[in-house]
């Protein structure tokens, strides 16, 4: 299988050549181990410069641990934090987060299009407050969610008033951040520390790193021995430079926010390719750079047949995700194929 034959995850992309070369740098001479070296000090700061805020800066190797540690961070076992019902660290974090806090329970909330609601907030802090019961503790928000929509500056804004009236935590899985900085058009912090978001797992991996995610913390008081947390883990890497490096890479020039334009304007071009064909529906908005498509069965298998690769997702439909090394070319051949098998005119 070639690249130019999937469209099932931005995780299947290779490394953008910006941060190759980082990387490439970073291993021309030695440098110290564990963090202390100068590609990491350069990376935070440059994460420090981006979200215009002296905030707390750790790498760890994936998302999973990001999630899963910034969550431990903020309470205790006892603690419950509430999610929305399709969030990744419910679905497909293999109880990561329980596992890393020694047992914390995730209470799910709803929302349309993937997005956790103030009311459904509410909800699950009040309807039970006796000891027998988890105390809430934190609220993660995923943005952009799991079906591709966004959270607004003004929706955030309405969830911190929720969480400051109940003293909850707010930790945001930004497994595409970048992609929500793209779509909304703000700067990184009016959806996060300005709106109240106390900790960001924002992730390379998806963005064009081979691995890497870095954990932000806003409110630096829940950093506390953080550092000792990830070496417990496993997530403490000992050649720390190798996934520091390639931020840097991202950072300068804001490569990182060009790469996720890129995937999701792919993503529109492929949502307005498929819009009002014969048995082809869009099942949630297109806002950053996946598109979620109901087609008949027979269509795609025969998709399948011909060499493309996707998931079918949340409900069924299937998901159809684009990357920094997406091509317009790779999305008129799918188009084409997809047009040919409903009955419609190729292009």
């Amino acid at each position: 299988m070639s690249q130019s034959e999937q469209f099932a995850s931005d995780n299947y992309s290779g490394v953008c050549p910006q941060a190759w070369k980082a990387m490439e740098a970073a291993n021309r001479t030695d440098e110290p181990a564990y963090g202390e070296d100068s590609w990491t000090q350069r990376a935070a700061d440059g994460l420090r410069s981006l979200f215009d805020t002296d905030c707390d800066v750790y790498f760890v190797f994936n998302g999973t641990a990001a999630n899963s540690l910034a969550l431990a961070s903020i309470g205790q076992s006892f603690h419950s934090v509430i999610c929305h019902e399709l969030a990744h660290i419910e679905t497909d974090e293999c109880g990561g987060p329980e596992y890393a806090s020694n047992g914390a329970k995730l209470l799910l909330g709803q929302g349309e299009n993937g997005k956790l609601t103030p009311e459904s907030i509410e909800h699950l802090v009040t309807k039970r407050t006796d000891i027998h019961y988890p105390k809430p503790k934190a609220l993660s928000l995923t943005q952009a969610t799991e079906v591709g929509t966004v959270y607004t500056p003004d929706e955030l804004r309405a969830i911190r008033a929720v969480a400051d009236k109940h003293r909850l935590n707010i930790h945001m899985d930004g497994a595409r951040f970048a992609n929500a900085v793209a779509a909304l058009d703000v700067h990184p912090s009016e959806i996060t520390w300005k709106a109240g978001v106390d900790v960001l797992c924002f992730s390379g991996t998806k963005n064009g790193l081979a691995l890497g995610e870095a954990v932000v913390f806003f409110n630096r008081s829940l950093a506390e021995d953080f550092e000792w947390r990830c070496k417990q883990a496993g997530q403490l890497a000992s050649k720390m430079r190798y996934i520091s490096a390639p931020w840097c890479g991202l950072l300068e020039d804001d490569v990182w926010l060009q790469n996720a334009r890129h995937a999701n304007a792919c993503a529109e071009r492929l949502a307005r390719g498929l819009e009002g064909l014969p048995g082809v529906r869009l099942r949630y908005p297109r806002q950053v750079n996946g598109v979620f498509v109901e087609m008949p069965e027979p269509v795609q298998a025969e998709l399948r047949a011909r060499g493309w690769r996707f998931y079918n997702f949340i409900g069924g439909s299937a998901r159809l995700m684009c990357s920094w090394a997406t091509s317009r070319e790779q999305i008129d051949r799918f188009l084409a194929d997809v047009q040919s098998l409903v009955g419609h005119p190729t292009i």
